[in-house]
């Protein structure tokens, strides 16, 4: 994009509605393009960022640091009734409450993305939120907040949604940004295909270890195919296609990820670009003593199977082990979780 067309940008009104870790993240990106951007959270991130600079830095070096005014970090929603965009990044269990939290301000025929783990949540914003322009999307990349209001972007990734005209003003500033916004007309298949490897989610979070350290133990990654293989199946089964969303065909995925370690170190280079401090947002969750999203994860396996009529047993059995984690932290050794699940 070249000044002339910087210079031609169209105003446009975004707001981050759950504003955790990806919603500052993202929300910090969009800022340091200039855009018009409000945040929506809990009050305790609103006091982090009264009290630390809103910091965004990725793998590839990027660094951004701001601080915000005063009214650029609120909590409730009333902030929505201006709004051009709203991008909602609540934890899946939340998506009603903040629904029917946005529907009582939001205009009719707002552009509202649900930017979340899972399959079904831009579903369930549209029951809340009826005259809005819902809108699925997906954010690729792995966020982790590392310290007070300093949100780290560590493995490749792009942001989806599907394609609307309702989103036309506000593409410019995601490109400007850095993180370009891509339109596509088969989000369920993106959903899913993202879903695939977040099952790796629960894997990192029972390991206690960061997703590069974890990733380059065979046994570990040898759980995560178990739950590749059970949900490639299923998808097979439901007729529900997969899209390519790394450098490897994606049904080749869980066979990579058996191979001896040596092999996998050199493949993985074409796959994902990850940085030794990377994590999921699960074992966050799990350490901050939280409920996690597995039933987002792992769980829209199991709907799935129960709606074919099937059972997804390793899927089942790492959604125990992590609500079991949420009620007493364990770490597993990559030896002991595979027996666990084999």
């Amino acid at each position: 994009m070249n000044t002339s067309e910087l210079n031609k940008l169209t105003p446009c009104r975004i707001i981050i509605f759950g504003a955790g870790s990806v919603g500052c993240y993202v929300g910090a990106r969009l800022l340091s393009a200039g855009a018009n951007v409000t945040f929506v959270g809990r009050p305790r991130m609103r006091e982090t960022l009264q009290q630390h600079p809103l910091l965004a830095t990725d793998y590839q070096g990027f660094k951004f640091e701001t601080r915000l005014q005063p009214n650029q970090y609120q909590t409730d929603a009333a902030c929505a009734a201006n709004a051009d965009l709203v991008l909602v990044t609540v934890k899946s269990a939340a998506t009603e409450t903040a629904g029917l939290q946005l529907a009582e301000f939001i205009r009719p025929g707002t552009a509202v993305i649900s930017l979340q783990n899972g399959i079904s949540n831009s579903a369930r914003l549209e029951k809340a939120i009826p005259d809005a322009q819902i809108l699925a999307g997906m954010i690729a990349f792995n966020v982790l907040h590392q310290h007070p209001g300093h949100f780290h972007h560590g493995t490749e990734g792009h942001l989806m949604a599907t394609r609307h005209p309702s989103l036309n003003s506000a593409l410019p500033w995601f490109t400007k940004a850095g993180l370009p916004l891509q339109l596509r007309d088969d989000m369920v298949s993106v959903m899913w295909s993202k879903l695939l490897l977040n099952l790796n989610n629960p894997v990192n979070a029972l390991s206690g270890v960061p997703l590069l350290e974890q990733l380059s133990q065979r046994n570990y990654r040898r759980c995560l195919a178990m739950a590749q293989d059970e949900t490639l199946a299923l998808l097979k089964a439901a007729r529900i296609p997969i899209v390519k969303l790394t450098g490897l065909p994606m049904p080749l995925i869980p066979t990579i990820m058996r191979l001896p370690d040596w092999i996998f170190a050199r493949l993985a280079k074409t796959m994902l670009a990850i940085d030794p401090v990377a994590r999921s947002s699960m074992w966050e969750d799990l350490e901050a003593g939280r409920a996690t999203e597995i039933d987002w994860i792992n769980g829209e396996v199991i709907k799935l199977a129960h709606a074919l009529g099937r059972d997804a047993p390793v899927n089942q059995h790492l959604t125990r082990l992590i609500h079991d984690c949420e009620q007493q932290r364990r770490n597993w050794t990559a030896d002991e979780l595979l027996s666990e699940l084999s």
